[in-house]
């Protein structure tokens, strides 16, 4: 009997951790799809790529629409596609430019889940995994747009989860550290840039360049993914990564006081000095 191989759909992955999850996925023997806004790419890949765009409706709608009509099924979602705002005070972005980030963070996971839930349930199960980040359970000072919608993804995934499992299907959080990708180079600039936030934006920029460079590589969060994916008894949320693990061991029983010392510290928040107001 030939066995049937479960499909995925991986959105942003011509790089970075998308791009590693969908080769992780192929390599275990699924069929993948990644997007990108622009589609298939030159180059070798273990998958093929769609164009999508998660902030537009009818873009989304095309996209699973071709995919059903390739396959006729989908048994894994992994929401990934996303971007940054660079170190910045919080005032620093417009609403304009937080709608934006939300648009594609959130809303963008919100477009695919209602897009393939349908089909889960007429089909009568799959798996929903969306890569969350550890500033989903803890605060980013300079970063408070970016850990607003990772928040905003963790109570979606656990209210979501819950309304699904009874129909066969389970939804995931993957919780990454740092991870060493070319999102920091996608990062848009805040767009209402204040004097009184240059020398702190300044050494918040300089000490995430310093973690990133260090930081662990996309296949670590491919690994959780495709453990997720695969379980037979899925959990809510998976860390990937040591330090990602130890975060969520310190925000679980540490004293308040100490993690929040510990963010301040790790920052170099209270080293740089506050500029006046004129």
């Amino acid at each position: 009997m030939k066995l049937r191989k479960s499909i995925a759909l991986v959105t942003g992955a011509s790089s970075g951790i998308g791009k590693a999850t969908a080769e992780r996925l192929a390599t275990a023997g699924y069929t993948v799809y990644g997007t990108s806004r622009r589609g298939a790419q030159t180059g070798q890949r273990s998958f093929g790529m769609l164009p999508l765009d998660v902030t537009s409706d009818e873009s989304v709608e095309v996209a699973v629409n071709e995919l059903m009509r390739l396959e006729g099924r989908i048994d894994l979602l992994v929401n990934n596609a996303g971007f940054g705002v660079a170190p910045a005070g919080a005032e620093e972005s417009s609403i304009e430019q937080a709608r934006s980030i939300f648009e594609t963070n959130f809303f963008g996971i919100v477009r695919m889940t209602r897009a393939v839930v349908p089909y889960m349930r007429k089909q009568g199960g799959g798996r929903i995994i969306n890569i969350g980040s550890v500033l989903g359970f803890l605060p980013m000072p300079y970063g408070a747009l970016y850990a607003a919608t990772k928040h905003a993804i963790e109570g979606y995934s656990e209210s979501l989860d819950h309304e699904l499992r009874t129909r066969g299907i389970r939804v995931s959080v993957i919780e990454p550290a740092y991870t060493n990708t070319p999102f920091e180079a996608n990062f848009l600039e805040p767009d209402a840039k204040l004097d009184e936030y240059r020398e702190v934006r300044a050494a918040v920029n300089k000490r995430v360049k310093e973690v990133m460079a260090t930081a662990e590589q996309p296949g670590v969060v491919a690994d959780v993914v495709l453990k997720a994916a695969s379980a037979a008894r899925p959990k809510l949320r998976y860390t990937a990564g040591g330090l990602a693990s130890r975060l969520r061991l310190l925000r679980r029983f540490a004293p308040a006081g100490l993690v929040d010392a510990g963010i301040r510290r790790d920052l170099r928040l209270d080293a740089v000095p506050v500029a006046k107001t004129s």
